[in-house]
Order: C-alpha cells, then sequence, then structure tokens
C-alpha cells in the first residue's frame, strides 16, 4: 500500500500541475500526432508509473493533441532493441536503462561506477545539473535525444543459492549483467562469473537455474516477482541506475517547437514524480519480499565490496574524460 505521504506528496503535485497556465493554445493548427513509448519493465515497476505520468502531462499540456501510446513489459523488444528502432524512427520514444544507453555514448558509462554516489540527493545533484545534461546532450550525436533522468534506483544483489555479507561469498556466481562493459568488469572482480545478457533473457535463466542471479533495485526484484527463484538479496546499494527518457531524432524533429518544449517538461517532471514514488515504495516493497520468505542481507561488509572492486577505478578512471574528476569534484 503505498504510504501517507506519498499520496501527499501526489496531491500536492497534482494541485502544482493544476494550477499551470494552459499549454494547450499553441496546438490549436497542429495535426495530431501518437509517439509509441517502449520500455522493458512490467506495469508495476517505477518506470512504468513515470511513463504514465508523462503520458498524462503531454495529453493534458497539448490538450489531446499529443497521444503517448505505452509499450510495456519489452513488448517492442530489448532496451538495445528499442534504442536502434529509436535511432531509425521505428519506434519513437523510451525509458531506458543507463547501462544499455552508455553503449551507444560511452562516457554515460560514468554513471555505472560501482559506489559512485553514496546518496540518491547525490546523484540528483550530479544529473540534474550541468554534467547530467551535457551527456544527455551527447545523445545527439548518436541521432537520439535524452530528454530527463527517471530512474532504476540503488541496485543490489540477488541470488538462489547462499547470503552473500563478503565479496568471498560471490565467488563462482553465475550473475547476470547488464551489458555493460563496467558492470561486467565490476562483478568479475568481486569473483563472480558475470554473464552479459538481455534482462529478457535474463527472466529465463533464473528460472532455469542457468544462471545463480543478477543485481537490480528493490523495485525491480519486487515487480518481477524475482523471490520466487531468487532467495537471497544483499543490499549492497552498490551502484545508482539512472533511467532515461529517451526519443528518437526522426520522431523529435518532426515535432513543432512548442511539442518539444511539452515533452521536455513533462519528461523532467514525470522523473521528479517517479523518484518521490521510488523513495516511498522501497521500504514497504522490501518488507513484503522478506513476508514472503526472501533473506535480505543488510549488514554485509560493504568496505570489502569498495575495496575489491579498486581495479575497475584503475582502468576505467581516465576513460570517461573528465567526467569523474567533475562528478567526485561535486561530491566533495
Amino acid at each position: 500500500m503505498i504510504r501517507r505521504s506519498f499520496l501527499a506528496t501526489a496531491v500536492s503535485t497534482a494541485l502544482a500541475f493544476a494550477s499551470l497556465p494552459a499549454a494547450a493554445a499553441g496546438f490549436d493548427d497542429m495535426d495530431p500526432v501518437t509517439l509509441r513509448l517502449a520500455h522493458v519493465v512490467t506495469e508495476q515497476d517505477g518506470c512504468h508509473i513515470a511513463a504514465m505520468k508523462f503520458r498524462d502531462l503531454v495529453e493534458e499540456r497539448t490538450d489531446g493533441v499529443v497521444t503517448i501510446e505505452l509499450y510495456p513489459n519489452a513488448s517492442l523488444g530489448d532496451e538495445r532493441t528499442l534504442l536502434e528502432g529509436m535511432q531509425i524512427g521505428s519506434i519513437d520514444m523510451g525509458v531506458i536503462t543507463n547501462g544499455p544507453v552508455a553503449n551507444f555514448v560511452e562516457e554515460m558509462a560514468v554513471f555505472e561506477l560501482p559506489f559512485l554516489f553514496p546518496t540518491r540527493e547525490a546523484a540528483y545533484g550530479v544529473l540534474d545539473g550541468e554534467i547530467g545534461q551535457e551527456l544527455l546532450d551527447r545523445l545527439q550525436e548518436v541521432n537520439l535525444k535524452g530528454l530527463a533522468y527517471a530512474e532504476r534506483g540503488f541496485r543490489n544483489l540477488t541470488n538462489s543459492q547462499r547470503p552473500v555479507a563478503s565479496p568471498a561469498d560471490i565467488d563462482g556466481l553465475r550473475i547476470r549483467v547488464m551489458e555493460n562493459p563496467v558492470y561486467i568488469d565490476t562483478f568479475r572482480d568481486l569473483g563472480a562469473n558475470a554473464i552479459p545478457m538481455a534482462w529478457t533473457e535474463a527472466l529465463t535463466a533464473m528460472q532455469q537455474g542457468t544462471i545463480d542471479g543478477q543485481e537490480n533495485p528493490v523495485g525491480v526484484v519486487y515487480s518481477f516477482k524475482l523471490d520466487e527463484t531468487q532467495k537471497y538479496m544483499t543490499m549492497t546499494r552498490h551502484t545508482y541506475a539512472p533511467a532515461i527518457f529517451v526519443i528518437g531524432m526522426p520522431s523529435w524533429t518532426k515535432l513543432p517547437e512548442a511539442a518539444q518544449e511539452v515533452l521536455l517538461s513533462s519528461a523532467r517532471d514525470a522523473a521528479a514524480y517517479e523518484r518521490d514514488y521510488n523513495a516511498e515504495m522501497e521500504t514497504t516493497q522490501l518488507e513484503e519480499l522478506k513476508a514472503k520468505g526472501m533473506e535480505v542481507i543488510e549488514d554485509a561488509d560493504l568496505t570489502a565490496f569498495r575495496e575489491q572492486i579498486a581495479p575497475v577505478y584503475e582502468k576505467y578512471g581516465e576513460a570517461f574524460g573528465d567526467y569523474l574528476d567533475r562528478i567526485n569534484a561535486e561530491l566533495d
């Protein structure tokens, strides 16, 4: 159940939006447009919450001239397929995890570095500031347009074999990771057999027992009912994962400026709404997972984890230009 504080936030947000001046006045002469927005998670996931909020805001602010159709559950393909579709115009938009996006603009993988952000608020400060905007703008180099950072959240380790309280406990576990070199190297340095694969394939692999575990935020573990295949979750909070509202440049450039402005402002507002939702829901979801029988390790030796992934920083510390130094300067 959504807690009272989130409901209060939702109501106050709705009132704030209701008080905004009508944005539809500039759309009288615009032909109706339907944009297809896809993602790979369930309707219970925070990314779908963000997508629904975005849909509602866009339709309200354009008086229905711009309609957003949602395609959840990887119904149009995995995240790489969605991004490639956006590049050529066969798919309009998506809410895409940062890891796959970084395969198109590698500097965005700086956000994937383990234990980079100590808190959500620290991550928001960087993502919503100059550095985050600069990297969103870089997506235009690959025929994509980044609108705003929603989130997957802090990622944690789950597995079906044993409790993990230290890196030694990970040794030999077959762990699915995103198809991103930073994630692959991080878990290899921790001793896992890191197996990169698309999320849709990972779900089947967990059911069949061909992999032992995966790493994702609590919301993903909850919405995909991973407690049915994963007995243990360790609250490593090893990486903060953004999820990005992305639109393909072929679709973006067809829109008039007024519609572009609405999409941009609505993506930012929907991202902020989803962040609040995730923060409120994580505790409730965690308790429900425990009630279903998942063993949650909340006192793992995170210092040992940080020490063991030092080679990741040695390898990638200079791979992202000056972005890591700039982020660390902001965090200091």
